[in-house]
């Protein structure tokens, strides 16, 4: 028997579905609280040193955690061609102001520090908030933008034609979607910062980590109502094919009101997923409230994972549909790469994440510890 033929085909599909999702909650887990620390830096920090204590408590490890958006990405490429060209294409402007805002994050940090004058810094402090506000927002508004169906077409050749802008992207229900992103990775920054931060930095997170928790309860539920009466759902009208070419134009899609709701009417347990997301903002609540660090920051990762996965079950089998040709809809039977590349792939990950994770959690372990002000004038060098 050849190797690959050990996992099917439909197997190896469900399989890159789940790290998907996994490699994007990794992101969001990890460089997420970074965001959200960089959205919270004009607040919680009033003097030079305060700030330099909430830089300096993602300094050590931001690069490390921005490589889930890579793995992600890549992931994206590999897995599913289809849903990488329609995208990065369709979303082109969007995801270019994402990556300037990005860039504009490691800039920061080298550049902040080079000279004292406190206009220089300040500069460079709002140009943290933008690389961390503008992704946490792009990103929640692209959700929005899948959950509605995005404006593209194939034809008989599958060449992929956008027919969108970049404008029509901010629609209100995408941008509902978008403040859930933002008070969600505010939320986890300042779970981050209770936990890594001391003194008044740590106290002014708390403050703000609270708002944003009840910010997350009320605009998640806002959400899930919006997309219930007012969000056509999308589902499959023909046979499913689960091991069949990946040709998107092989199936009938239409689309129904509430039908993205359809999953957890046939598989309860899955309500789970959109519980942990509440449970968790609101275990993130009460350990804010109650100062119980680690309860704050496991809470907020829950949350996090609630909120992602509750997406993914939703919309299964779908990834990306269509909303100018519900046909051309991208699902996860039929937009994935070949059983060999899947099967290539997932030995590679197989070998290659266990490391990534022992290596994150070594980091972590050599950088734990509180940042105060003391650590900032003794660092000398090597603190920002």
């Amino acid at each position: 028997m050849i190797l690959h033929e050990l996992l099917d085909y439909t197997t190896l599909r469900l399989i890159w579905w789940v790290l998907l999702g996994v490699l994007l909650i990794g992101f969001a887990a990890t460089d997420g609280f970074d965001l959200g620390v960089g959205a919270l830096l004009p607040f919680v920090a009033r003097t030079d040193v305060e700030r330099r204590v909430t830089i300096n408590c993602v300094g050590p490890t931001w690069e490390g955690n921005q490589v889930w958006l890579i793995l992600g990405g890549g992931a994206i490429f590999a897995a599913w061609p289809p849903l990488y060209a329609v995208s990065f294409s369709g979303f082109y402007l969007a995801m270019f102001v994402v990556l300037a805002a990005l860039i504009l994050r490691p800039v920061a940090f080298k550049y902040r520090s080079k000279r004292e004058e406190p206009e220089w810094r300040s500069r460079w402090d709002w140009a943290l908030f933008v690389g961390g506000f503008v992704p946490a927002l792009i990103f929640g508004v692209a959700v929005g933008n899948v959950l509605q169906g995005v404006p593209f077409r194939l034809d008989a050749d599958l060449r992929i034609f956008y027919d969108g802008s970049f404008f029509g992207l901010l629609n209100p229900f995408a941008l509902l979607c978008g403040l859930v992103s933002v008070a969600m990775l505010v939320m986890h920054g300042g779970a981050w910062l209770a936990l890594k931060a001391a003194g008044p930095v740590a106290d002014r997170a708390r403050g703000y980590g609270t708002v944003a928790a009840l910010l997350v309860i009320v605009l998640y539920a806002l959400g899930g109502v919006l997309l219930w009466a007012f969000v056509d759902g999308y589902v499959i009208t023909s046979p499913i094919v689960t091991d069949g070419p990946a040709n998107p134009l092989l199936k009938t899609v239409a689309t129904a009101p509430g039908a993205w709701f359809a999953n957890y009417q046939a598989h309860p347990i899955l309500l789970l997923a959109p519980a942990l997301g509440f449970i968790g903002a609101l275990g993130a609540l009460i350990g804010l409230r109650s100062r119980r660090e680690v309860m704050t920051l496991l809470s907020s990762k829950l949350s996090v994972f609630g909120i992602i996965s509750s997406v993914g079950v939703s919309m299964f089998p779908m990834i990306l549909p269509s909303s100018i040709d519900p046909r051309a809809s991208l699902t996860v039977w039929d937009s994935s790469s070949s059983h060999m590349t899947l099967f290539i792939m997932l030995v590679s990950t197989v070998i290659f994440l266990p490391l990534i994770l022992l290596y994150t959690a070594w980091v972590y372990k050599v950088m734990w510890g509180k940042v105060d002000e003391k650590t900032i004038r003794e660092g000398g060098e090597s603190v920002y």
